[in-house]
């Protein structure tokens, strides 16, 4: 269960990182993120055809694999922050039914916002598979309130 906190602009420090718990990837949730999606092209859904392919198996959905690692992030709900958005995302390798990854998350850069009392903060997000290899990077931008 998420924890409440409040941790302002000013308290976040460049390189503080974090690790989160792992999660495996499972059958159904490439089956249920498709259904949501819509997304039931062959390379999630079609075992057979995935043989003759480079892979020789489903691979997730790199949405699906972006969901889950924000989610894991999401251990604390800071009060005087929110998301901005996501920047620089990307799927460095395939994910597979078994895989269980791991989330990095390092706080990257710190800017001023335009908007009176209130900062940039950018975590630079890096899931990981059970081999340290790794599967997908972003950048996530929060917009944090200012102490003072």
């Amino acid at each position: 269960m998420a924890s409440w906190v409040k941790k302002y602009f000013e308290e976040f420090e460049i390189e503080q990182s974090r690790q989160t718990t792992g999660r495996t990837i499972t059958e159904t949730d490439i089956v249920l993120h498709a259904g949501q999606t819509g997304d039931f092209f062959p390379h999630h859904m079609d075992e057979e055809w995935c043989k003759t392919q480079p892979f020789q198996r489903r691979i997730a959905h790199g949405t699906l694999i972006f969901s889950i690692a924000v989610g894991l992030t999401a251990d604390h709900i800071n009060e005087v922050s929110m998301t901005y958005g996501y920047d620089r995302l990307r799927f460095t390798r395939p994910v597979f039914i078994g895989d269980t990854i791991k989330v990095q998350v390092k706080i990257k850069d710190k800017t001023d916002h335009k908007k009176p009392g209130y900062g940039l903060v950018v975590e630079l997000v890096e899931a990981y598979n059970q081999h340290q290899e790794l599967v997908m990077v972003c950048e996530h931008i929060l917009m944090v309130q200012k102490r003072n």
